[in-house]
């Protein structure tokens, strides 16, 4: 993807197998595919799928091979009236103890890898989180990380060709 010829090759390997693929739009979407019969297989937030697996009891196993990280990233604008309330909100919600507890609720990993070994169990389920946080180390050896420099360069222009692909149906 870092070159036109790059891009030009993924658009054409879409195009390749554009019948054989359905595309969803909600992070609800995923779990239902697979729990109606309409795929066999899809990307998905791994929580959704935790959560159908675990919750709901579906025959649904995580793939972790090739998996996408995104990081993200609070922030506080300058001259916010409430610098100091933001920042101690900030200071809180990064804490490994509070991204620890957080993980109980949701198998989303920590950010900070100092939480993971205070991950816990699951607050209904019962279960340990910890093999199912998607940066446990077992599970993010083959992990791709977004590179989020390269794509605010070039997210407009993709995003228009995607579009445009998508459109031709």
């Amino acid at each position: 993807m870092a070159t036109k010829a790059g891009q030009d090759r993924a658009f054409a390997k879409l195009t390749s197998i554009r019948k054989d693929v359905v595309w969803w739009e909600t992070g609800s979407q995923p779990p239902q595919l697979l729990a109606d019969g309409e795929v066999s297989m899809t990307t998905a937030y791994n929580g959704r799928i935790f959560d159908a697996a675990v919750t709901n009891k579906k025959p649904f196993k995580i793939i972790w091979d090739g998996q996408i990280q995104e990081h993200d990233v609070f922030g506080v604008l300058k001259g916010a009236k409430n610098k100091d309330v933001a920042m101690d909100f900030v200071r809180f919600a990064t804490m490994s103890k509070q991204l620890a507890e957080q993980a109980r609720f949701i198998a989303y990993g920590p950010a900070r890898r100092s939480a993971l070994p205070m991950v816990g169990k699951h607050f209904e389920a019962g279960i340990d989180m910890k093999p199912h946080m998607p940066n446990a180390p077992e599970n993010e050896t083959t992990a791709m990380q977004i590179d989020a420099a390269w794509w605010a360069d070039r997210q407009e222009e993709l995003n228009q060709r995607w579009a445009a692909w998508l459109a031709k149906g």
